[in-house]
């Protein structure tokens, strides 16, 4: 399997399989959503789409980065979702860097979105597809983030083979530039980020499921993807 790292802006051509990473918070967070039962996650282009989908379905969750704002339901927080009531909800996820790099590569055969609470599902998962090519897409920093890299590498690590020390990748991660500002937003009282946050990015392999997004219509959906035991 040749698997290359890339940034959203980097991407030339649409690859034939791609993980899409994004440690804090987008990915966290739909994880998060789909273990509290949420059925399925619209992954947004822009907050008017997100805003208009809402307006057609009022029953839908919308979550957005930043701090609450009118039309939007939840913060992009994984926090606030262990709490949240979306068993059997649909919920639209706008974010600033996870959705952005997911519609960059919606026409690849297979896509699948990812942070550290999923690692090991979405290695066990590609494993069990043996894409010859996959490409990680590092969302966050424009492809610098390094707590994105560091789990697109511990994920790669887990596909390659061998024991892997997470401990390591967990701790560029908690020095990321993304994990200070989350804790200077938590000192600084800023709505939309809880003082768990970066606690719960970190957490490795939470969740036995990958997360594979796909077109429907003219929609990317993501949904979870259960993995056998053993």
């Amino acid at each position: 399997m040749d698997l290359r790292f890339v940034g959203t802006t980097q991407l030339a051509t649409v690859p034939a399989a791609a993980v899409v990473i994004d440690v804090m918070r987008a990915f966290t967070v739909a994880a998060w959503a789909f273990a509290r039962g949420a059925e399925k996650i619209v992954l947004a282009e822009s907050l008017d789409e997100a805003l208009d989908l809402k307006a057609g379905n009022p029953d839908w969750v919308t979550l957005k980065d930043g701090p609450p704002a009118p039309g939007f339901d939840m913060v992009n927080s994984p926090a606030l979702l262990r709490s949240a009531a979306v068993a059997g909800r649909t919920i639209v996820q706008k974010t600033t860097a996870g959705t952005v790099g997911a519609h960059a590569v919606k026409d690849a055969s297979l896509v699948l979105c990812a942070s550290f609470v999923v690692a090991e599902a979405t290695a066990r998962f590609l494993l069990a597809r043996q894409p010859r090519d996959v490409t990680f897409v590092i969302t966050g920093d424009d492809g610098k983030a390094d707590e994105d890299a560091a789990c697109a590498q511990y994920i790669a690590q887990r596909i390659t083979g061998g024991g892997v020390d997470a401990a390591r990748f967990v701790h560029r991660a908690a020095q990321s530039r993304a994990a200070a500002d989350l804790v200077e937003g938590v000192r600084r009282g800023y709505q939309g980020i809880h003082p768990k946050d970066v606690e719960l990015c970190l957490e490795v392999d939470r969740f036995p499921f990958a997360m594979a997004a796909r077109l429907e219509g003219n929609l990317m959906i993501l949904r979870p993807h259960p993995l056998p035991s053993g």
